[in-house]
C-alpha cells in the first residue's frame, strides 16, 4: 500500500472510496453533488496540495483518500474516506498522519468527525481534544417562522474573513464558499455580524458575532425548506455542546435531536461560538 500525493486527474478515483465507505452524499440534486466534489477537489489539490493524500493499493487502485487545508493558520481536515475492502489496516491513521504535515506551522486545527469509533480513536490519539456534539433534523414548521428576519440572500461573504477570525481563530477565505455557490447552496448574511450557507433547509456553516444574529441566520437558513425536493425538512448538523440558542431554535422549529459526531480541535482555535460548521471547509 503506497500512501502518494493526490493529482487534479485523480478526481474521479478519489471520490470511490467515499462512496463506498459513506454511501452518496445527502443532496437533492446528485449533479450538483458530483460538482461540488469536483470543484472542491480540483480547489485544494491546487490551494494545498500537501494536503491532498491518497492510498493506493499494489494494483494502483486509490482505496482512501484525505483532504486538508490551511487557511489563516488554521488547519482543517476536508475529507477523510477509507474503502470498506481495507478498513482496518492502519490507512486511515497513515492518510491522517500525511495531511497532519500540512499542519506544520498552524496554529490550530480542526476536525469534523463522523461516530465512527474508529475515527473518534484515531483523531484522539493524534492529539486533538473532543467537544461533542448534536445534529438536527426532521420537517420544519413553518408556522414557528419568526417574522421580520434581518438575514439576506448574497453572493457577497467577503465577511468570512474578519467573522473567522473572531470566532474559529483564522479567517476564512470567500472563495471557498463560491463552491457552495456554484452548487447550488444559498449565501445568507446578516448585515456585517454573520453569515450562512443554506440548501433546501440544510445549514453547512453558520457564523456570528451574536446569538441573536446567528438566531437570525439560522431560522432563515432553515426557511430556505422547499415543500419537495428534501420534503420540507430542516438539518443542522455539529451543533456544539453549551450552543443553547442553536438548540433552542432548532426545537422552536420542530426539528429533532439526535447524537452526531464531535468536533476536535487542536491548538489556539476562538470561541467557536456562535459557529456551525460545515464539514469541508470547519
Amino acid at each position: 500500500m503506497r500512501i502518494r500525493p493526490l493529482q487534479p486527474e485523480d478526481v474521479l478515483a478519489a471520490r470511490e472510496p467515499a462512496d463506498a465507505a459513506l454511501g452518496p452524499p445527502p443532496s437533492l440534486d446528485p449533479a450538483a453533488a458530483e460538482t461540488y466534489w469536483a470543484v472542491r477537489f480540483e480547489r485544494l489539490v491546487g490551494t494545498d496540495p500537501g494536503g491532498c493524500w491518497g492510498a493506493e493499493d499494489d494494483d494502483g487502485r486509490i482505496v482512501g483518500t484525505a483532504l486538508a487545508l490551511v487557511r489563516d493558520g488554521v488547519w482543517a481536515l476536508a475529507f477523510l474516506a477509507v474503502h470498506p475492502d481495507v478498513q482496518a489496516q492502519g490507512i486511515g491513521r497513515r492518510l491522517l498522519d500525511a495531511t497532519l504535515e500540512h499542519a506544520e506551522g498552524a496554529r490550530a486545527a480542526l476536525i469534523a468527525s463522523s461516530t465512527d469509533p474508529k475515527a473518534m480513536r484515531r483523531y484522539a490519539r493524534a492529539g486533538f481534544d473532543l467537544r461533542p456534539c448534536v445534529a438536527a433534523g426532521g420537517t420544519l414548521d413553518r408556522s414557528a417562522l419568526p417574522a421580520g428576519l434581518r438575514s439576506r440572500q448574497t453572493d457577497d461573504l467577503s465577511v468570512a474573513e474578519t467573522l473567522g477570525r473572531e470566532v474559529r481563530g483564522g479567517a476564512y477565505d470567500p472563495d471557498d464558499f463560491g463552491l457552495y455557490l456554484q452548487s447550488g447552496w444559498i449565501g445568507l448574511r446578516c448585515g456585517d455580524d454573520g453569515f450562512a450557507l443554506a440548501n433546501d433547509g440544510r445549514v453547512s456553516i453558520l457564523v456570528a458575532r451574536d446569538e441573536a444574529t446567528a438566531t437570525d441566520l439560522l431560522w432563515s437558513a432553515l426557511a430556505t425548506a422547499r415543500n419537495g425536493g428534501n420534503g420540507g425538512n430542516g438539518d443542522a448538523d455539529f451543533i456544539t455542546a453549551g450552543q443553547d440558542w442553536a438548540i433552542q431554535t432548532v426545537l422552536e422549529a420542530g426539528l429533532a435531536l439526535s447524537p452526531d459526531g464531535p468536533i476536535f480541535t487542536r491548538g489556539e482555535v476562538g470561541p467557536l461560538r456562535p459557529w456551525i460548521p460545515a464539514g469541508s471547509f470547519l
